[in-house]
């Protein structure tokens, strides 16, 4: 099985390499149309647990030059019983596996909420949505965790 272990990052969370690109749809018209496809853009993503869904900064969604595909309404702890809207998006994932051998875990077309994260050193959080086809090991007495798919 394909999996990634990891030191904790120095903030103390399962932080890990992701790509995140247009999705393969995308892709394809802009081959298509002869427009030049973004780059993938490499960021930091934090692996959590509690997060219902996976977000995405829009500092990284504009390098993607994406448009919304709507809005949400998001609760946090922070927003009370009054959930506030966020704009969301269609974007591939690439996690890489461990060395050169290992598939990566790519998933086209997952929906991701834009997020302002770059305040806490990350640029994504992944959450459930994402995390309910893998196992995480989250081994703090060594300081280590692994993320298997």
């Amino acid at each position: 099985m394909p999996h990634l272990t990891l030191a904790r990052d120095p903030t103390g969370g399962p932080v890990v390499p992701v790509g995140v690109a247009v999705r393969q749809a995308r892709r394809e018209a802009l081959v298509a149309a002869r427009q030049d496809v973004p780059p993938v853009a490499s960021i930091r993503a934090l692996v959590d647990t509690g997060a219902s869904c996976t977000c995405v900064d829009p500092a990284v969604l504009k390098t993607l030059d994406l448009s919304a595909r709507g809005s949400v309404s998001v609760h946090t702890p922070s927003t009370g019983p009054v959930p506030h809207q966020a704009e969301e998006y269609d974007v591939s994932l690439i996690v890489p596996g461990a060395g050169t051998h290992h598939v990566p875990l790519t998933i086209d077309a997952v929906p991701v909420i834009a997020a302002d994260l770059l305040v806490q050193g990350i640029h994504a959080i992944i959450g459930r949505d994402v995390l309910q086809d893998c196992i995480l090991i989250y081994n703090g007495t060594v300081g280590e965790f692994t993320l298997a798919f």
